[in-house]
This record gives structure tokens, C-alpha cells and sequence, in this order.
């Protein structure tokens, strides 16, 4: 019993000594990067930064080690972020998904991808959204808006990433029910990708929508020409029937 407790009792101590080293650790860093707020501040007289470009260049000279690591840190998590995000969609978690998203926007604000990836897991759960309380009805239209402008943001950021104008132009198409919108995105998207047959079948779905049936006959015509998948085939063939039937027949 007695050997029982001294094990007990050393085991306690290590733990503690483990949880006093992190604290130590963790005070030191905020300790650290108090001090070194303090002391650029101080190098300005008025308790703010320096006034002269001199003295920003000593302030920097001062401290520049430790505002690289800051940066490469800040960088890495970034990375992280995005990484685990993947992951959680390949896992099609979207939910978690869209929080993993958040975090590597925050680090990475000018990254077109994360957007694009927002966009995508925003659509996924909209479009699975179940309101089982009944205490929020418009969940479901929310992260649709979410996913238009996390893939506008997309655009915005670089003007040839294709793959936001693809989403833009599904969700227009088969969620929002706003071909109109989509045409134009598509359009593009095509231009971008040189024919890609999945970009054509929306677009034809949106002239169909939109009364533009000449034009979608010939979308659907390219398809059938271009597309190597026996399914994609027979679909076009269908729906270039079904409208050479209904309006021309």
C-alpha cells in the first residue's frame, strides 16, 4: 500500500511539474510579447511607435527574429487550417468543414481556394439542411447566400479560378433556380477549361431554362460529339429529344 502511494505521489509530482512547465512556457511567450510591445512603444517617447523611419529600422533591427517566427507561425497554422478542412470534406463533414475554413480564412484572407472550398461545403449543407426543432427556417437559404459569395469572393480574388464559376452556374441552375445568372459564369468557366462536358451539360440545362432552346440543342450536340462517359452521351441525347419533340416537332 505504502510503495502504491509513493507511485501515486510521484506520478502527482511529475503531472504538476508537466501543467507548471506549460504555464511557465505560456506566461513566458505573453510575458515576451508584452515586453516587446513595451519596449517599441517606448522607442517613440509618447508611448506609441516610433515617428522617424530611423527608429522604425532600430525597432525592426531589435526584434525582427521574433516577428519572422510571429509570421511563419501564423503562416503554419494557416496551413493546417486548410488541411484539416480538406480532410473533413473529403470526409464530407461539411459542417465541420466550414469551421475549419473560417480559421485558414483568417490566416489566409487572400486565398481564393479557401473560398472556393467554402463554397462548396455551404451548397452541401444547404442543400442537406434539416430544421428538426423548426427553430430555424431560413437555415437553409443562409448558407446558400454563403455559398454564392464565398464563390463570388472566389472570382473576385482571381478572375480566371475557374471552378467557382462551375459552382456559381450548379447552384443557379439546380438550387436557386436563377439560370439566368448562370449563364455568363459558365460561359466563362467554358472559356477557361476549353470544353469541359460537365460546364456544358449545366449550360444547357440553363438555356433550356432560359427558353434558348436552338442553343441548347447545340450544347447538346457538341456533348454528344465530345463526351466519352456512355451515361453523359445518353443523357444529352435524351434531353435534345425531348426539346426537338416538345417545340419543333
Amino acid at each position: 500500500m505504502k510503495q502504491k502511494k509513493e507511485v501515486l505521489t510521484g506520478l502527482l509530482v511529475i503531472i504538476a511539474l508537466i501543467l507548471g512547465g506549460i504555464g511557465l512556457f505560456t506566461l513566458q511567450k505573453f510575458w515576451n510579447r508584452n515586453s516587446l510591445a513595451a519596449r517599441i512603444a517606448a522607442l517613440g517617447g509618447r508611448g506609441g511607435p516610433p515617428p522617424s523611419i530611423a527608429g522604425l529600422r532600430e525597432a525592426i533591427a531589435l526584434y525582427e527574429d521574433q516577428i519572422e517566427a510571429h509570421v511563419k507561425d501564423a503562416a503554419q497554422t494557416g496551413v493546417y487550417w486548410k488541411i484539416l478542412a480538406t480532410r473533413l470534406q473529403d470526409r464530407r463533414l461539411h459542417r465541420e468543414a466550414l469551421d475549419a475554413l473560417e480559421s485558414a480564412i483568417y490566416y489566409n484572407p487572400e486565398d481564393p481556394a479557401l473560398q472556393y472550398m467554402t463554397g462548396i461545403s455551404a451548397a452541401m449543407v444547404a442543400k442537406s439542411y434539416l430544421d428538426i426543432a423548426g427553430s430555424d427556417p431560413g437555415g437553409a437559404a443562409r448558407y446558400y447566400t454563403l455559398a454564392e459569395h464565398a464563390y463570388l469572393n472566389a472570382i473576385a480574388l482571381d478572375e480566371t479560378y475557374a471552378r467557382p464559376r462551375y459552382g456559381l452556374g450548379v447552384l443557379y441552375v439546380f438550387e436557386l433556380n436563377r439560370p439566368d445568372q448562370a449563364v455568363p459564369h459558365l460561359l466563362r468557366f467554358l472559356e477557361l477549361t476549353h470544353d469541359d462536358v460537365d460546364g456544358m451539360i449545366v449550360l444547357a440545362g440553363a438555356y433550356y431554362m432560359t427558353g434558348q432552346y436552338v442553343l441548347a440543342l447545340e450544347l447538346y450536340d457538341r456533348i454528344i460529339t465530345l463526351t466519352k462517359d456512355a451515361a453523359k452521351k445518353r443523357d444529352a441525347e435524351e434531353n435534345r429529344r425531348a426539346i426537338m419533340d416538345k417545340y419543333y416537332g
